[in-house]
């Protein structure tokens, strides 16, 4: 499970190499399409984007086998273009794949590459593909990156049609929102185009080639934030209608009719929503940035978040229901195992129900089930007469000597009590911690108060290899015996996975294998509670999650799979 700034699958960005008036790129079997030895790009078709200066040195010969830093080994070359190249390569440190930016040291644009990957690198926004290294070495700049296997580029989406209304409002929705943020850090990304913008086997929408993409172009612009905008505003008009809105073809997009200039969505296709379509406009550069529709033009990522905003909100489509076949009766259920099966269209009678018991024998079994029915009422009034007699005489007789607690029978169980938390510490097994200056919100007797994890980029299981988990040992100032725990949570979903260990202090040097597990649970809900299997005495009690569910973003970090913790109460 790879921690916001890191990753532990990555993405193999050709960063959007492919020119603007190119075709639809080759698709690799990790899902992520990628343009091979494109040349130049066309900046009528981008609209109104930035502008890219030119690049002199040659890239370096390289050949797959090759060895960075004696740790990353290039596998396979996926673009070369104006200078630098693009390399899928595996990180022997980590054993996982990763991609690579390569360029001589010499290159014009080297220090700029630089400069924008560390920039970038320090966002540390998981809706953007991370820049992982940025390193300078044996006459080489190289900048290691996320390599996503199971994302799948905006180009191959739309290669088989425009997307579904909630798609692409979700799409719109979050790269906006990603954008606005990377702006108000000062970063932008210039270079913002369909091939750009990945979406992931959860349905998350990723950025990658921030800042990068337009340092290895040279690209440039004086007004970015509108730049940036125009170019979301593009990528919502390709989702809506599968065609680049602009002359010239691109991404395997027929650009709009010569001479007939911007028109709206809902002009193009049928069917589009009409909010949706508004919106592409008013980020469009349209008539020196006039927006349709008499509304105000949005002339920065942030204008177009608020826009959003004030849009009623596009639910996800139902899922269709399919009715039940119609329940076939057999020949055989219907008694006619055995008979002709009547020709097709012909009447079938309906069977003659049998003629109620008028037999001797019917009555006989008649009066014998209503002697029955007496004979029940009459024995049960009679135990209930006997029961009432009995609890008015004294009890005497019924009283046990329970003096003595050896006796089981006169022993009753001992009702639970709360058991209260004297102090509690954040426990880290690997990486960094994740809020411990709130861990007392967990047992404060406030639900609006919480602790909480970071946003992980993979779920709900945790890599053990990255970090195996998170969570909190609280101290119950002396031995205890837990019975059973219950756990408020701030967020549900598929799923949460928490087990309780009885531990020896408050500090995280004793592993997690060398603890005595006493409880665990997975639920979907807000809340969890704990029955204790393993009835153990212990002053420190461990509450360890292994498995988070998938959560929006907010103002403490972005969506992705965390949990938070409102409530812990403890009885014995």
């Amino acid at each position: 499970m790879a921690e916001r700034s890191t990753a532990a699958v990555d993405v193999a960005d050709n960063s959007g190499d492919e020119p603007l008036t190119a075709k639809a790129d080759q698709t690799t079997s990790d899902g992520v399409a990628f343009n091979r030895e494109r040349e130049t790009d066309s900046e009528e078709a981008q609209g109104s984007g930035g502008t890219e200066g030119p690049g002199k040195a040659s890239p370096p010969e390289l050949h797959s086998g090759h060895k960075l830093a004696r740790r990353y080994r290039l596998e396979e070359c996926v673009t070369r273009l104006d200078g630098f190249s693009s390399w899928r390569a595996m990180d022997e440190k980590l054993r996982r794949a990763v991609g690579v930016h390569l360029l001589p040291a010499d290159h014009p644009r080297a220090r700029s590459v630089l400069a924008a990957a560390r920039s970038s690198a320090l966002l540390g926004d998981p809706r953007f593909v991370q820049v992982l290294d940025a390193v300078e070495e044996n006459d080489l700049v190289y900048v290691v990156h996320e390599w996503l296997p199971d994302a799948t580029e905006l180009t191959a989406l739309l290669a088989s049609g425009p997307l579904e209304v909630h798609e692409a409002y979700q799409m719109v929705s979050q790269v906006s929102g990603a954008m606005a943020a990377a702006h108000r850090e000062g970063l932008a990304h210039l270079k913002l185009t369909p091939g750009a913008v990945l979406r992931t086997s959860t349905g998350q929408w990723r950025i990658r080639g921030l800042a990068v993409n337009a340092a290895l172009r040279g690209i440039s612009s004086d007004t970015p934030q509108r730049t940036d905008t125009e170019a979301i505003g593009a990528l919502l008009y390709a989702a809506l209608t599968q065609r680049w809105p602009y002359e010239s073809d691109a991404y395997g997009l027929s650009g709009l009719p010569k001479g007939v200039g911007l028109i709206a969505p809902d002009q193009v296709r049928a069917g589009v929503h009409r909010g949706l379509s508004e919106l592409a406009m008013r980020a469009l550069a349209n008539d020196g940035a006039t927006a349709s529709r008499h509304e105000s033009p949005c002339t920065t990522p942030e204008e177009l978040v608020k826009a959003i905003g004030e849009m009623p909100r596009i639910r996800p489509p139902e899922p269709a229901f399919t009715a039940p076949p119609e329940y076939q009766r057999t020949t055989y259920q219907q008694g006619t195992y055995g008979r002709q099966s009547p020709r097709p269209g012909a009447t079938q009678p309906l069977p003659t129900p049998p003629p109620p018991l008028q037999s001797r024998t019917g009555t006989a079994l008649k009066w014998a089930v209503s002697a029955l029915l007496i004979a029940a009422l009459g024995l049960g009034s009679w135990q209930l007469a006997d029961a009432l007699m009995d609890h008015g005489k004294p009890d005497d007789t019924k009283q046990t000597q329970t003096t003595d607690g050896n006796e089981k029978d006169g022993t009753k169980p001992k009702p639970a009590k709360p058991i209260a938390i004297r102090n509690a510490q954040e426990y880290v097994a690997k990486g960094d911690a994740q809020a411990p200056e709130d861990v007392r919100n967990t047992y404060d007797g406030d639900s609006t108060t919480y602790w909480r994890s970071r946003s992980f980029l993979d779920g709900p299981e945790m890599k053990p290899s990255f970090k195996p988990g998170v969570g909190i040992v609280y101290d119950l100032g002396s031995q205890k015996t837990v019975s059973a725990a219950s756990i408020g949570l701030r967020y549900a979903g598929d799923h949460t996975t928490i087990t309780l260990y009885a531990t020896d202090s408050t500090g995280s040097s004793t592993p997690v294998e060398s603890m005595t597990k006493i409880g665990t649970i997975t639920t979907s809900g807000t809340t969890a509670k704990i029955t204790i299997t393993k009835k153990t005495p212990s002053q420190y009690v461990l509450l360890w999650i292994t498995a988070m569910p998938y959560a929006s973003g907010d103002q403490y970090s972005g969506a992705g799979y965390k949990q938070a913790i409102t409530d812990v109460k403890f009885t014995g």
